[in-house]
């Protein structure tokens, strides 16, 4: 079959809007500490205390890789290290709390070395992506909003 009628769209028609926002625009954006952070992690065996240290040895190995360069400073309702971020799993009540980077538990924190807080990390005020859970369970969680951290409240 041969198609001989092309039809051209009228000049400044953006359809953009119709489809679906791509990947790139709804992906993970990592500022340059948080990588550098989670490459220390990965390099000095950080996660060795997670529930499942090579499940998410992989996932924060896979988070590098898909993830693109946050611009400086970062954008407002960026998840970073150091932020609160008020989140909901699955249509569960909203929770919070501060995302950190220690490996170490602290009350009230989101340690990275969880599949909850790897996830969150990079994400975006009102994203929502698949949530892995350490039994297997796939969820959905949406970052409701986003405190930024003490040192960037003067920027």
């Amino acid at each position: 079959m041969t198609i001989t009628r092309i039809t051209h769209l009228p000049p400044g028609s953006d359809f953009r809007p119709l489809f679906p926002r791509s990947a790139v625009e709804t992906g993970f954006l990592l500022t340059l500490e948080d990588r550098r952070g989670i490459e220390r992690l990965l390099r000095h065996d950080g996660t060795r205390n997670a529930a499942n240290p090579a499940l998410l040895n992989g996932f924060l190995r896979h988070k590098l890789r898909i993830s693109r360069e946050a611009p400086e400073p970062p954008p407002p309702g960026l998840v970073m290290a150091g932020c609160h971020v008020t989140y909901m799993i699955s249509g569960e009540g909203a929770r919070s709390g501060v995302l950190s980077m220690s490996p170490a538990p602290v009350p009230g924190h989101l340690s990275i070395i969880s599949l909850l807080g790897a996830t969150l990390m990079g994400m975006r005020k009102l994203q929502k992506v698949p949530l892995l859970r350490d039994d297997g369970r796939i969820e959905t969680v949406v970052v409701l909003d986003v405190g930024l951290p003490p040192d960037r409240h003067a920027a």
